[in-house]
């Protein structure tokens, strides 16, 4: 099919909605590693994570066989207020870049929380609903996640604690008040609020925080309150299951034009984007029906996947969470105060990670300011003002399509733009008045933070 028929932007109908979610696990022969249980050093059962998790939510992270699971259809109705949502085909960039490639983007902005975040995040607070809980506590990096759960938890009436990642509540403080708006508690981690927090700080007193750490302190807020559970906006395999709405869409756009991608192509912190983007094609790849080009980009300041070592981890700074097998810089692993907050997170998804170690997608590592140089191309052509995590996507894939242009090879690329930038002008304004640097963390830093991983199996 000529590109001339194929539109700018791709709109679905709300028929072609996902009814189901897609678990990618079921069609892995070698499945992830189990969440063990540090005290006992054995697979955690329903009921241990049932303490902290809600109860279907803990189904849903055990389940390793049904290859599709019903999404409720109350869930089905909050996600018509913003999906569909559209995939685009980036005419103007392919323009500007002189390129043969054809490039697509899975734009999951156009939603209140600014991200693909409420995917999820509607969908763990229908389960707390459900389960008849006050609220629920969870981390926040750059803060898309806690508008997310912010957003599903004044939709659902329940009480919403926030912690957020300090860096980011200082430099991110529109999208704090945003969480707030909502109803939401937010409180800068670590803090001296929990026992966790307290012992953080005492260690590390001038530390702008981590994803491990807000884990840390979300987890015990969760614990020592009746009638509340944590809930994870990453990493989780449940929170990849929810985010596959964003691949099955991709999927049905694609398929309706023709089209296939060579090259697919996401942002990793945790994992949850990247996860429900690559879920079907993966799923294609592992039934050896399809075969994929699948990339994974992570900043060079945290980069668990180039640089990390595959090994049983706390999922937390405070060692209070589960061990799970992934690739992990190690847990006391205090990232450099970046602008991509979301991406600041010492390990990876165990699905994600079990797949990289299988070969069957690859990892790439990139510095903060090629990251904003291609944020900004990319906002000067195409319209939309790329959120710092995003843009990591953004900068590989515009480095695939200038390989196409030397080559003259005529691929198609599809990358997920993840959301929006617009409450992220301080590392705008850091890139533009050339005061952003690059910070690559040393073998010896990452070495010394791995001898401190558990010695489990």
């Amino acid at each position: 099919m000529s590109n001339e028929k194929i539109p700018y932007k791709i709109y679905l109908e709300e028929k072609d909605m996902p009814k189901q979610w897609y678990n990618v696990r079921a069609d892995m022969k070698k499945k992830p590693a189990p969440l063990l249980n540090p005290a006992t050093g054995k697979p955690c059962t329903a009921e241990e994570l049932s303490h902290v998790f809600c109860n279907e939510l803990v189904q849903q992270e055990l389940n390793e066989t049904d290859p599709y699971i019903a999404i409720p259809q109350e869930i089905q109705d909050f996600y018509k207020m913003f999906r569909p949502s559209p995939l685009i085909r980036a005419y103007f960039l392919e323009k500007k870049l002189g390129t043969p490639a054809k490039i697509y983007y899975k734009f999951e902005g156009n939603n209140t929380s600014g991200s693909h975040k409420l995917n999820s995040a509607i969908a763990q607070a229908y389960y707390a609903k459900k389960q008849g809980l006050k609220g629920v506590t969870t981390e926040t990096g750059a803060g898309q996640w806690g508008t997310a759960l912010s957003m599903a938890c004044s939709y659902f009436d329940l009480d919403c604690q926030v912690y957020m990642v300090k860096v980011s509540y200082e430099q991110k403080p529109f999208r704090r008040e945003v969480m707030r708006t909502y109803g939401a508690n937010v409180t800068p981690s670590p803090s001296m609020t929990t026992e966790v927090g307290r012992k953080i700080l005492a260690e590390f007193p001038e530390t702008g925080g981590s994803l491990g750490c807000a884990i840390s302190e979300a987890v015990e807020a969760a614990t020592s309150q009746e009638g509340y559970r944590y809930v994870l906006g990453s990493v989780l395999s449940q929170v990849l299951l929810h985010q596959t709405v964003i691949g099955l869409e991709c999927k049905t756009a694609l398929d309706k034009y023709g089209e296939k991608p060579d090259i697919i192509i996401g942002c990793a912190g945790g994992g949850s984007n990247l996860g429900g983007l690559i879920a079907p094609f993966m799923g294609e790849k592992l039934r050896g029906e399809a075969d994929y080009q699948i990339i994974a980009v992570e900043p060079a300041s945290c980069p668990s996947l180039t640089r990390g070592t595959y090994a049983y981890d706390f999922c937390d700074t405070g060692k209070i969470c589960p061990l799970q097998k992934m690739y992990t810089l190690g847990s006391g692993f205090m990232p450099s105060p970046n602008h991509a907050g979301g991406l600041r997170y010492h390990g990876m998804s165990a699905i994600l990670s079990e797949l990289y170690d299988q070969g069957l997608m690859e990892a790439r590592s990139v510095e903060q300011t090629s990251v904003f140089e291609a944020a900004q191309q990319f906002a000067r052509v195409e319209g939309i003002l790329p959120a710092p995590e995003s843009s990591h996507a953004i900068r590989v894939a515009i480095d695939e399509a200038l390989k196409c242009k030397e080559t003259g090879e005529e691929k198609t690329i599809l990358f997920g733009l993840t959301g929006t930038g617009y409450f992220d002008m301080y590392a705008y304004a850091a890139y533009n008045d050339g005061k952003m640097g690059d910070y690559i963390p040393t073998d010896e830093e990452i070495a010394k933070s791995i001898a401190n991983l558990p010695k489990i199996g």
